[in-house]
């Protein structure tokens, strides 16, 4: 017999799918993107295609675009697939199956800080620089860097998910049926109540929101906030 699927609420399947989707296509035409104008580290026999950088940060604005509400959903709903409390104590655990999930959220919780980064540092880059041949920019270091961190990070989410649920796991994500009560119907409704809470909160009640917010959260949420604004006074 083989193991049922479990299921994803489709808001994540969402979020995750576009995000992921957008990401990959990045991490790909970032790599041609170096492979067109630099090169330094190898190349591979692609194209000297131009206009690729253009088209690579265009997906890397969809990905900004669609991440701040990933790192909602996945700091609160998606919580426990994050690091917990006593996610440390756990990894002493090695080898039992407390220990697999605890490096699963390591991981996850890894990939979302490496797409923060990578989001960051690509923002922070002018898109004067590589046709200029200017090569030597920190914040291109850092976008470098950030590109080969990614990879990293998305290898050991697929490694680390495939360990802990299997191939059902990793298709789950990729079901797009949803249960009644999950439909992208009740969003809009989900969103207008929450919107109307919000209005109603008093200044105070803001403050301790933000306060209740994971550290990890906040930091995130900052520095994409950062990244639209910094640019603004180069």
């Amino acid at each position: 017999m083989k193991p049922s699927q479990p299921y994803q609420p489709f808001l994540l399947r969402t979020l995750h799918g576009l995000t992921g989707l957008f990401l990959i296509c990045a991490v790909l035409t970032a790599f041609w993107t170096y492979n067109t104008y630099d090169g330094r580290w190898g190349k591979i026999p692609l194209p000297d295609y131009r206009e690729i950088e253009g088209i690579h940060g265009t997906f890397g604005l969809w990905t900004l675009l669609i991440f701040p509400a990933f790192v909602v959903y996945a700091f609160h709903r998606g919580q426990r697939r994050l690091v917990q409390p006593d996610s440390f104590p756990q990894l002493s655990k090695v080898g039992k199956p407390i220990w697999w999930y605890t490096l699963n959220r390591f991981t996850n919780t890894f990939t979302l800080i490496a797409l923060t980064f990578a989001l960051f540092s690509g923002k922070m880059m002018s898109e004067k620089w590589l046709p200029r041949g200017e090569l030597n920019h920190a914040w291109y270091y850092a976008h470098l860097i950030s590109w080969v961190i990614v990879v990293v990070a998305i290898a050991l989410h697929l490694l680390m998910n495939a360990k802990v649920g299997g191939v059902p796991l990793l298709l789950s994500m990729l079901n797009w049926r949803f249960r009644e009560q999950d439909s992208p119907k009740l969003w809009s409704t989900h969103l207008s109540s929450w919107w109307s809470n919000l209005r109603q909160s008093s200044g105070t009640a803001w403050f301790q929101a933000v306060q209740a917010m994971p550290v990890l959260e906040l930091a995130t949420l900052v520095s994409i906030t950062a990244a639209w604004i910094i640019p603004l006074f180069k």
